[in-house]
């Protein structure tokens, strides 16, 4: 990986993060539209992992095999679904800022992203004191090649990193403190372990709002999940050809 440091939501965060697909929006690079349902998925994983058709289709709830194209692209080992709306508005911003080389937005914040950025330090103090563990601030990483990146908000030794969640939206508050379920950054927190190299991410969400009750922050270790990887970089590279394809169509205008 390359590590370029800076502090988050500076200019110069923001200028390293122009036409690069990072980490905290590889959900939206990977969604698509007119893909596999989630029964279809369930034979397609079966058969994939092996289990044979009869067996598949009694894990899927399926009397017959399905004959769905997706079903049949699938099993070919080839690409189900279109990009949705949100994933090509994003790849075209991408392919804007690799031919312009600064932000589309200009560096915009949202008020949420400022948040965060104000509240990452006192997440990082407080993830140090309950675990006793010295995390070095990242700033932005990226493969090799500059395609990926990820703002890693801290590094842990050799083999570790950090993400700080800030959000006040009761439904996200409560399924971290409540149901201890952060499949809603998994492709982020699993593409930090990709793009990083590393083999745990501690992801936190930090509410200053509970520490009355001594929970400001709530944390859990994620280990890394390589068949979780193998699937989210194949489906990132699809999304990069789709950058790729924009951006020479864009240069093809300007010739």
């Amino acid at each position: 990986m390359i590590l370029i440091s800076c502090e988050q939501g500076s200019p110069e965060w923001h200028q390293a993060r122009a036409g690069c697909i990072t980490a905290s929006m590889f959900g939206v690079a990977r969604a698509k539209v007119g893909g596999l349902t989630d029964q279809q998925k369930l034979y397609v994983d079966a058969m994939l992992s092996g289990k044979g058709e009869t067996v598949a289709m009694t894990l899927a709830g399926y009397k017959a095999g399905p004959k769905a194209e997706a079903v049949r692209l699938a099993l070919a080992g080839k690409p189900v679904g279109q990009p949705s709306e949100a994933a090509m508005n994003y790849a075209f911003n991408l392919a804007v800022e690799r031919i312009s080389g600064v932000p589309l937005d200009n560096g915009f914040e949202t008020w949420q992203m400022k948040r965060g950025h104000e509240l990452e330090p006192m997440a990082r103090m407080e993830h140090e004191l309950k675990t006793g563990l010295m995390v070095q601030r990242a700033g932005f990483v990226t493969t090799d090649d500059g395609a990926f990146g990820a703002s890693a908000d801290g590094l842990i030794g050799d083999d570790g990193g950090s993400e700080y969640k800030c959000f006040i939206a009761p439904d996200k508050l409560r399924a971290f403190h409540i149901d201890n379920d952060i499949s809603g950054i998994m492709d982020q927190v699993q593409g930090c372990m990709w793009i990083t190299d590393r083999k745990f991410w501690h992801v936190g969400m930090y509410c200053p709002a509970l520490e009355v009750v001594g929970r400001q922050l709530w944390w859990k270790e994620v280990r890394r999940d390589n068949n979780y990887i193998e699937k989210l970089e194949e489906d990132l590279w699809q999304f990069k050809l789709l950058v790729d394809d924009y951006e020479a169509e864009l240069r093809s205008e300007a010739a």
